[in-house]
């Protein structure tokens, strides 16, 4: 009775779990066999060279329909959401930031912020958002449009600290914005993450991805993954992989899986 207890609590603190995942794109297998479990609170890093797999497997947690898992599971907060469509799982608490976002010619950026509130927040929230973000002339400008890869990253961050939710999936948030505007955006990740509060405390987990491991600089993580074609190749201490990465190549941390 005592051993069920203990792996019960136990799942219960993985906020995230993958079990076994494949997923395939139009036919195509991408992702093979997948396992990863965080903690809740924790923020985990995944590093991996170009078209190694690490978007799809945001887009296949999130439930994208493109992306369809042909094996294993995706159990959140303990529940098995494999089969749930995206805006379940994102009632659920799952919110996601992407690579390269769409311009929404038409509907504002105001008005987007005011969705995610889901009615919590008033014209003040908004605009305290928009401060934080650098973004306060931005609000009644239409979603991305003609914006800079800076200014769409941080619009991107504060529509999920609108969300709040309680497992963020950020693609590399620091992909087109420059040396003066990543510290804000490691500002915006961490108010994100809750990384003022001490881990035990906190509601929201991350999942990021990062090509160049310039985000860690700023935000810290707890575990570090290196996808390579489809597998997870090696985990670990997030900055020592990012040090082995930069000096021998993702080939050195490919050979762990031989």
């Amino acid at each position: 009775m005592e051993s069920e207890q203990a792996i019960e609590i136990s799942e219960v603190r993985n906020m995230l779990e993958i079990k076994q995942l494949t997923v395939a794109v139009e036919d195509k297998e991408i992702l093979h066999d997948v396992n990863m479990a965080i903690k809740k609170g924790e923020t985990h890093a995944l590093f991996g060279p170009n078209g190694s797999g690490k978007t799809t497997l945001l887009m296949a947690i999130m439930g994208f329909p493109r992306y369809q898992v042909t094996r294993g599971n995706i159990i959140f907060k303990g529940e098995d959401i494999t089969k749930l469509p995206l805006d379940e799982r994102a009632r659920l608490g799952i919110g996601m930031s992407f690579q390269r976002p769409p311009v929404v010619r038409g509907v504002k950026t105001r008005d987007i912020v005011a969705a995610c509130l889901k009615g919590r927040g008033n014209e003040e929230i908004i605009g305290q958002l928009a401060e934080k973000a650098n973004l306060a002339d931005f609000l009644n400008r239409e979603i991305n449009y003609r914006f800079s890869g800076g200014e769409i990253k941080r619009s991107e961050m504060m529509q999920l600290l609108a969300q709040k939710p309680e497992l963020s999936l950020l693609d590399e948030p620091e992909s087109g914005v420059d040396l003066t505007n990543i510290a804000l955006m490691g500002e915006l990740i961490n108010k994100l993450l809750e990384k003022d509060c001490p881990i035990r405390t906190r509601k929201c987990t991350g999942l990021i991805i990062t090509h160049t491991g310039h985000i860690l600089n700023y935000v810290n993580a707890r575990t570090g993954y290196v996808m390579f074609d489809g597998r997870i190749a090696c985990e670990g201490d997030p900055h020592e992989i990012l040090a082995t990465i930069k000096e021998k190549g993702y080939r050195e941390c490919a050979r762990c899986t031989k």
